[in-house]
């Protein structure tokens, strides 16, 4: 178990810089935009768990990004807030402005240094990028004592001139240099040796941070983040639930629990409170609408599920026997049956806090109502009921369209029919509309009241825990105008959390239609 093969923060290991890029590198997942108090959120809980560096955004992006950055610059505590920028001046200039007011603020500048990223894509020569990485490391470090440097595309750069951008790059300024496998294009053995020979090669290497960001494109994201720790690298730029672009990221609970559990051949460390792995895992699904596979590592439905007689056996007589952590060290709860219509106030708070959710006043006692109202409906209300219960009501705080009532006329008899009551911007309004189904009917309804011209590109149901009475979590993603949204919930009425999926999405395509508008 893990405690066998690890001491918590070991005076001797190397300690390893936790970066997370879920607000930034995350986000730009198609439909996996966040709004405002949901990054303000995320932030509070990466911060809580340990994080040391998060990139809230991408400033000169749009002025929503802008207005992201600066909040949760302005609201941190302990971590460094970085902002990424390209390498050109009002880029630069616009994210020190978004992290001024941080307590520890960074400014992260990159550009291309891959022949094929110049040629095609910036249309620059190498000159021009060396003279770019100077101005622009050195323009940053004006503006903030933190400032990291990326090239872009560094795994399929030419060494020799990968070598002058970072010389250039330490020698303007910068204290953080990140070796990007932008593509996922590397593998553990060839990543691993490019950092190394990089380190010995470099004159002032010693001066920086070295750090590595890793796609996943080939499935080793987390391998070669690894590797490359192994190697120097001593911050690892990763994303919950491995969120991001094309395949996405190595994943944070991936890379922080295999240092966790294998101490005994990856002595490092990290400050990451692990226990707040599954809640952050959680918080990301309910926020994107990106649902976590069932066998996703550390964080999945199943990674601590034992069905095979074999396996159980093993279990019963010692868990390390098919279990090499514990479940509570990533935040699993061990009891998922402890909850019930006879459950108080304050235990039904104590049991919320267990999970990691730390809610008070008004959002507590709705909370409450919605919990008795559940377990009057429920036979049995299982951890995941509370969890998905308290995400739902979390994910609709704030939204400009707000789901108040549903009645549906469904069966062979036909036509299917829905009735709807939603409050937009404050005020409540009725409608009724047929479908070719009832959830078509419901959407239908919606639409009549929200005209949009977004497309239904993904509807997905599956059950929150077993049985007939089981709560069903509806996925809902939209698309038109090259805007993409997804939205989720959960209800023991599937009609109710289909229409509240379709809604939560609605909001945040309303909301990016207008940003877009706007700038």
């Amino acid at each position: 178990m893990t405690s066998k093969n690890t001491a918590a923060n070991d005076a001797t290991k190397p300690r390893i810089l936790i970066f997370d890029t879920t607000m930034r590198d995350g986000e730009q997942s198609p439909g996996a935009s966040m709004t405002l108090n949901e990054k303000l959120e995320l932030a509070t809980l990466l911060e809580s768990m340990g994080v040391d560096i998060i990139e809230a955004g991408f400033p000169a992006a749009s002025e929503g990004d802008f207005a992201a950055v600066s909040a949760i610059a302005a609201q941190s505590k302990s971590a460094v807030i970085c902002g990424l920028s390209r390498s050109t001046p009002n880029d630069i200039d616009r994210c020190g402005e978004a992290v001024r007011k941080a307590a520890r603020p960074r400014i992260h500048t990159f550009i291309s240094t891959s022949p094929v990223h110049m040629k095609h894509k910036l249309k620059m020569g190498p000159n021009a990028v060396l003279e770019a990485v100077g101005r622009s490391v050195s323009q940053a470090r004006n503006l903030v004592d933190d400032v990291e440097w990326s090239a872009e595309d560094a795994t399929r750069t030419e060494f020799d001139f990968l070598c002058k951008c970072i010389d250039t790059a330490i020698a303007s300024g910068a204290t953080t240099i990140n070796v990007p496998d932008t593509v996922g294009y590397s593998h553990p053995d060839e990543y691993g040796a490019l950092i190394r020979r990089l380190i010995e090669n470099i004159p002032n290497s010693d001066k920086v941070i070295w750090s590595a960001h890793c796609h996943n494109d080939l499935g080793l994201a987390v391998a070669n983040s690894l590797a490359g720790m192994a190697n120097g690298v001593r911050q690892i730029e990763c994303t919950i639930n491995g969120l991001g672009e094309r395949a996405g990221n190595a994943a944070l609970e991936e890379i922080v629990m295999a240092m966790k559990v294998r101490g005994d051949t990856l002595p490092y460390e990290t400050h990451i409170d692990t226990s707040y792995l599954a809640r952050a895992s959680a918080m990301v699904s309910r926020i994107t609408g990106f649902p976590v596979q069932y066998n996703k590592a550390i964080v999945g439905k199943n990674a601590f599920a034992h069905e095979s007689g074999i396996h159980q056996d093993g279990m019963l007589k010692n868990s390390e026997t098919y279990e090499i952590m514990k479940p509570e060290d990533v935040g699993v709860a061990k009891t998922s049956l402890v909850m019930g219509k006879l459950s108080g106030r304050n235990a039904f708070r104590d049991k919320l806090e267990s999970m990691g959710y730390f809610i008070e006043g008004d959002a507590l006692n709705d909370a409450f109502k919605r919990f008795k109202d559940l377990a009057d409906r429920k036979k049995h209300v299982f951890d995941d009921d509370i969890i998905a219960l308290v995400d739902e009501q979390l994910a609709a705080e704030g939204e400009r369209i707000a789901f108040k009532r549903l009645r549906v006329v469904a069966g062979t008899e036909g036509p299917q029919t829905a009735e709807i009551d939603l409050v937009i911007d404050g005020e409540e309004k009725y409608s009724i509309a047929r479908g070719n189904g009832p959830v078509d009917a419901v959407f239908n309804a919606i639409r009549q009241l929200v005209p949009h011209q977004a497309i239904l590109e993904l509807y997905q149901v599956h059950a929150v825990t077993g049985g007939t009475d089981a709560q069903a979590t509806v996925s809902v993603r939209l698309n038109g105008d090259d805007i993409m949204a997804t939205g989720r919930s959960s209800d023991p009425d599937t009609l109710v959390a289909s229409a509240k999926a379709y809604l939560h999405a609605l909001n945040k395509f309303e909301v990016r239609k207008a940003k877009r508008k706007a700038a």
